[in-house]
């Protein structure tokens, strides 16, 4: 098999978890902004995009070099070895991005990195017309930061938010990247009870579920790099028997997602249902005002509602005074609340224990956490 240097790209915040994630997977890691490169083989490849919870998508990096000019950006990317990773017949469309550079036109540096594999392609292939591209997709990037390109591959495809589960969503919906970045953050474990009481289509509450019984995020989903003739079918086959194996079916979980909305508590079921947590999570239409408990030392989850986006500043005010005032009754429950409200400690009603910057999309937000005492049974 061959070494590939690997990247697997991170919305901003969650690089550190990305890194633990790929890290746990035995692979050492390298962060930088948004971005945590590691090496493998193309075992490798399939198990990040198989394992990965909190990473956008994986790719394959084929160079990096400095682009001050459009002639040096032509010879470096001419000069990869592209034949290492595109057969003859391989698609690859090319899409770019150039930030603080002298190569500022991105359609011309996508053109000019286009032009320069076929050439490459058609020197190694020894052919002379055009390259037929009827083949696999290979999806390739030219990404230019501060007159340094770096060219990738993308392995992914659709992005690994996207599981499989989701049959339809509200209007503000969570990414399943960032949900699951909530409960590790969390340290949620699968003993304690947990609950959601803003659970709208209920991804945090799947991804807790999926996180609980130790279930691979992408076992149900294809990636492009399926396709590709050097990634072999037994590779895959091989990769996803692992995590069968490994997964833990059986696991006991006390998971409950609640919503103010019956039309979401529905979406929510039906999410659960196709991600095979139908019996397993317990969704109601419920405030979160009248949230009761006789458990202790659960951790509750949530992304309430945020006034520039659904209901008014005032409504979404009361509600956090509200959970505030109700988790007061049960000490050793955690507490752990994204949201973009500014004043939300002064609403909740105490100081954070910790906190922590985070974008829900184009949105900043905190996520805002309150650690439970110890009950007396520990």
């Amino acid at each position: 098999m061959a070494n590939y240097k690997l990247v697997a790209t991170a919305a901003m915040g969650l690089e550190a978890i990305v890194a633990q994630e790929v890290q746990a997977l035995g692979y050492t890691t390298t962060v930088e902004n948004g971005k945590v490169y590691f090496e493998g083989d193309e075992t490798a490849i399939a198990r990040a995009n198989l394992w990965l919870r909190v990473a956008d998508r994986v790719k394959i990096v084929v160079g990096q070099f400095p682009a001050k000019s459009f002639e040096q950006l032509f010879e470096s990317v001419k000069a990869l070895p592209w034949e290492k990773y595109l057969p003859v017949d391989a698609s690859f469309p090319v899409s770019g991005k150039s930030v603080k550079s002298k190569l500022f036109s991105v359609p011309d540096c996508q053109a000019i990195t286009k032009k320069a594999i076929v050439e490459r392609m058609k020197q190694h292939y020894k052919r002379l017309g055009f390259l037929d591209e009827s083949g696999a997709t290979y999806k390739i990037e030219v990404s230019i930061l501060k007159d340094v390109a770096t060219l990738t591959i993308d392995s992914s495809g659709a992005g690994l938010h996207k599981r499989g589960y989701r049959q339809a969503q509200g209007e503000a919906p969570l990414k399943e990247t960032l949900a699951a970045a909530l409960v590790q953050i969390s340290k949620w474990n699968p003993n304690r009870p947990f609950v959601d009481p803003f659970c709208g289509s209920g991804t945090i509450a799947l991804e807790a579920a999926m996180y609980g019984q130790n279930i691979a995020p992408g076992y149900n989903r294809e990636f492009i790099s399926e396709s590709w003739p050097w990634m072999k079918a037994k590779i895959w086959d091989a990769v996803r028997d692992e995590a069968d194996s490994i997964a833990n079916y059986e696991q006991p979980l006390e998971i409950i997602g609640s919503d103010i909305d019956h039309r979401m508590v529905s979406i929510a079921q039906e999410n659960a249902l196709e991600a095979g947590f139908g019996d397993i999570i317990t969704f109601k239409q419920m405030q979160a005002r009248d949230f009761t408990t006789q458990l202790t030392d659960g951790v509750m989850i949530g992304n309430p509602p945020y006034g520039e986006r659904i209901g008014d500043v005032e409504v979404v005010e009361q509600v956090i005074r509200d959970l505030g005032q109700v988790m007061k009754n049960y000490p050793t429950w955690s507490v752990y609340m994204l949201s973009s409200m500014k004043n939300f400690e002064e609403l909740y009603g105490r100081q954070t224990t910790k906190k922590r910057k985070l974008f829900n999309g184009f949105i900043e937000t905190n996520y805002y956490q309150y650690w439970g005492q110890k009950s007396k049974r520990d």
